[in-house]
């Protein structure tokens, strides 16, 4: 180094021992003897990519293995219930509410969602934005912490829709289950196709 930067030894055993800084002539001297830019001398070098590990998880999602939890303005449907630590939560959800006066207060929690028509048409609510009525074939993408509320349009009696909620925790479907503290022990008749909720309150995921 010393010889081909023209940089005394004992100058650049100081440097490296965090004894004494370079002046900014030594440094153009430092850059030019290595042949780099200036920049690359301060530049932080780059992480190494490192491939994550393939989880090879997959699951197949069908009513009859969903988590089911009624509520005053849902029907959620949980999906792929069986795999762990999911990161994204698949929901099918028949909306109840038909008014946001009957929704109640607005729903927030972490991470992101978004959510696809169906049938029907919805209403969608939030904070920061005007209300939004989506058709079939329509989607929309929010963030979660931003108070929502999704209703069931005019002229509709109920909607369906399906959509994925995701975010940073590991246990993401239990978080979303527990924002519900309303829910409503549902018996059969309550269950949109007819069907037994499989579960009500805050069920764990094993």
């Amino acid at each position: 180094m010393s010889e081909r930067t023209g940089i005394p030894y004992s100058t650049l055993s100081k440097v490296e021992h965090d004894r004494l800084t370079l002046s900014y002539d030594k440094l153009v001297q430092l850059s030019q003897g290595l042949g780099l830019k200036m920049s690359e001398l301060f530049a932080e070098p780059e992480a190494e990519d490192v491939a994550r590990p393939v989880m090879a998880r997959r699951s197949v999602g069908t009513l009859d293995n969903a988590i089911r939890i009624n509520t005053k303005n849902y029907d959620y449907h949980y999906l792929c219930t069986e795999l762990r630590r999911k990161r994204m939560v698949p929901i099918l959800s028949y909306i109840r509410a038909k008014t946001v006066a009957e929704f109640g207060q607005l729903v927030r929690h972490s991470g992101e969602e978004w959510f696809y028509v169906l049938e029907g048409r919805v209403d969608v609510h939030t904070e920061y934005y005007d209300t939004i009525s989506l058709e079939a074939g329509q989607s929309i993408y929010i963030d979660s912490n931003m108070g929502h509320a999704y209703v069931v349009g005019a002229g509709c009696d109920q909607a369906i829709i399906v959509g994925a909620c995701a975010g940073d925790g590991e246990d993401q479907m239990n978080e979303l289950i527990s924002v519900h503290a309303d829910v409503e022990p549902a018996a059969a008749a309550g269950s949109p196709d007819g069907k037994s909720v499989r579960r009500a309150g805050r069920p764990t995921v094993r």
